[in-house]
């Protein structure tokens, strides 16, 4: 007979998670290390009850089969926050750990939805549990219960389908064994992973079970490391050795396989330029011979000059954005041809590609093997070294402009370049400030840069540093970017940081609006129209007044951060030593120029403009619009 132990469903969910590991290159360690949540009353009787329980039971060193082992708590304040915090846990792991998130019944768990389509659109696992309506349907409807009149059988919680490389339901306790055994597959698989959401009637939740004591017992969970087929190697050498002009374009895969010196080895045993996505940055150190920058719409000018001119284009672990293909511009080449290496297949077919599916580490030690003896030709090679040297004269004067009488932002990310150690990580998402950070950071190590740029969320810095700091522990800084725009949107997981003791260092720019939209609504013959923070004026109705009187050091102090005002770089310097000097979370915060300077643009960036107008404006960017439209083509 079957050995069995008699637990709620979410008791079992505890013990079951506590129970898993993971395992690759040969290191095997806990594969859910926690959980994110908010209690509310859709989970605080049932999931609440159960991490309760598990942590009771581990502090009085219970043993039994109804142990449901450690799963430790965090509280956050916001549950999109705590799926940002998960995401960039998981990310900073390189996706072999994760952490998961509890929410309540209706606006706790639709909060998630954000975070949940940022993990998936980002290729990092994530692992949800919003609470749901009662399954039983016997007190109908609930609080917080979306009712469809032409089914009972929707919630609120489907909007999660989208957004989840997998989806789930609990409808009876014992639905639970087959969800979460694909549950971890999901989460494991470095091809097929993303936002994995399991909902929870919260009826179901509170209700026994009698359990196989087989779902419990310790299980590893192997992340594989797909090699190159030998005939699909063939046909990427085939291409690779017939171009003169090859260009990599290393992405986040590169990172999350840990290639990083297997990229080296491939660039310096080739001389292929290496050039970068705003995941894969940092996979080939700044100062490598080949290292060429960031590539697309807010690239070097040395990467989209090679690009520019590339017969061959090498994609190591990216999915192609927009902005890594300045919206199909860069790439210009009439006979340009594409090797794509990845381990999705949907990413490694794009562009018509020679597509080499396998793992970015294997299949760079085997394209390294495979072209021994083969190599550009030395000129390419120089004009490569030359054009970097160029731009980082650009670099230069963005870092050390001495800008009047507010400092331009990019002066910001100088000092923090300089002044950050190799392994200290430098967090931002939206806005103008990735794409002064993609063509200008100088990353030594793939650890250094941590920018969500795929679904660039204005909100995530903030909790993402808590999960950053998660993963790397105290010996590295944290250093977490945000502008005024994006401040507003999540800044409370700061009491979150605060209340775990866990000490980053968060630099407020204020500039008064949006330096990005601003930019591109200029540019785009808008004027720069509702972009500024403003008062409204009674006599024209518009938001162009006097500056909103609001004290965003004051609010951040108020969740409990150390802050230190900087009136100049100077002092932000000083501050800066002031800060990584301290145990205690500290904001620094600094006003900046809202309209730049900016690092000069080098591609181009698709954005519709009015096909008619009455704004001379508008008009003027509709004709410029055409005119850049003309580079655009499939790539075929």
């Amino acid at each position: 007979m079957t050995a069995t132990v008699r637990l709620t469903t979410a008791q079992a969910l505890v013990k079951f998670l506590a129970a898993q590991h993971v395992e690759r290159d040969g290191t095997e360690e806990r594969l859910v290390t926690g959980m994110f949540g908010i209690f509310g009353h859709g989970n605080v009787a049932g999931v609440g009850q159960a991490l309760l329980q598990a942590q009771v039971q581990s502090e009085e060193g219970a043993t039994g089969d109804d142990v449901l082992g450690e799963l430790p708590y965090y509280l956050a304040r916001n549950e999109q926050g705590a799926v940002h915090a998960a995401t960039a846990f998981s990310r900073t792991r390189n996706r072999r750990q994760v952490m998961a998130v509890t929410t309540s019944i209706g606006p706790g768990a639709t909060n998630m939805v954000t975070g949940a389509a940022l993990a998936t659109t980002n290729r990092i696992p994530v692992l949800l549990f919003p609470s749901d309506q009662f399954a039983n349907r016997v007190p109908d409807p609930v609080l917080q219960q979306l009712e469809d009149p032409g089914t009972l059988d929707v919630s609120v919680n489907d909007v999660f389908r989208p957004v989840s490389r997998f989806f789930d339901r609990i409808n009876r306790p014992e639905q639970l064994i087959p969800s979460l055994m694909n549950a971890m597959r999901v989460l494991t698989d470095p091809a097929d992973t993303g936002a994995v959401t399991v909902c929870l009637p919260q009826d179901v939740q509170a209700e026994a079970h009698d359990w196989p004591l087989a779902f419990f017992r310790r299980r590893v969970w192997h992340i594989g490391r797909p090699v190159p087929e030998p005939a699909a190697l063939e046909r990427a050498l085939a291409v690779i050795r017939s171009a003169k002009r090859p260009l990599v374009v290393a992405g986040g895969g590169v990172v999350y396989s840990e290639a990083s010196e297997e990229l080296r080895a491939f660039a310096s045993a080739t001389g292929i330029p290496v050039s970068d996505t705003h995941a894969g940055k940092g996979a080939i150190n700044w100062d490598h011979p080949s290292a060429v920058g960031g590539v697309g719409s807010t690239g070097s000018s040395a990467a989209n000059a090679l690009a520019r001119e590339a017969d061959v284009v090498i994609g190591i672990g990216t999915r192609y954005s927009d902005f890594t293909t300045a919206s199909h511009t860069v790439f210009a080449d009439e006979d340009v041809r594409f090797v794509n290496v990845n381990v999705l297949g949907f990413d490694a077919a794009k562009h018509g590609a020679a597509m080499l599916v396998a793992d970015a580490r294997e299949a760079l030690r085997a394209l390294t093997e495979g072209l021994a003896g083969w190599e550009v030709d030395s000129a390419y090679r120089q004009e490569a070294v030359d054009l970097d040297a160029a731009w980082q004269q650009v670099v230069d004067e963005c870092y050390h402009r001495d800008h009047t009488p507010l400092p331009a932002q990019t002066e910001v990310f100088g000092a923090l370049n300089e002044l950050m150690g190799p392994q200290d990580v430098v967090i931002n998402a939206a806005g103008s400030m990735p794409g002064d950070l993609q063509c200008l950071w100088r990353a030594s190590t793939p650890e250094q840069y941590h920018v969500e740029y795929a679904f660039s969320c204005m909100g995530y810095e903030i909790p993402a540093s808590l999960g950053v700091k998660m993963a790397v522990g105290d010996e590295h800084e944290v250093v977490a970017i945000v502008g005024d725009g994006t401040y507003q949107m999540l800044p409370m997981e700061i009491a979150t940081i605060v209340s775990e003791g866990v000490k980053v260092i968060i630099v407020l720019l204020q500039n008064h609006g949006f330096a990005s939209i601003g930019a591109l609504s200029e540019s785009r013959g808008s004027q720069r129209f509702g972009t500024k923070y403003r008062m409204r004026q009674s006599s024209t109705g518009r938001l162009d007044g006097a500056e909103v009187p609001f004290d965003l050091a004051a609010n951040a102090a108020s969740w409990g951060a150390d802050v230190l005002r900087c009136g100049s770089m100077a002092e932000f310097r000083e501050n800066y030593g002031k800060a990584a000097a301290s145990d205690r979370t500290t904001v620094l915060y600094i006003e900046t120029d809202l309209m730049g300077p900016n690092p000069p643009g080098s591609a181009w960036w698709d954005v519709p403009v009015s096909e008619v107008s009455a704004l001379e404006s508008t008009q003027k960017a509709f004709e410029e619009h055409l005119a850049n439209k003309q580079g655009q083509r499939p790539y075929l």
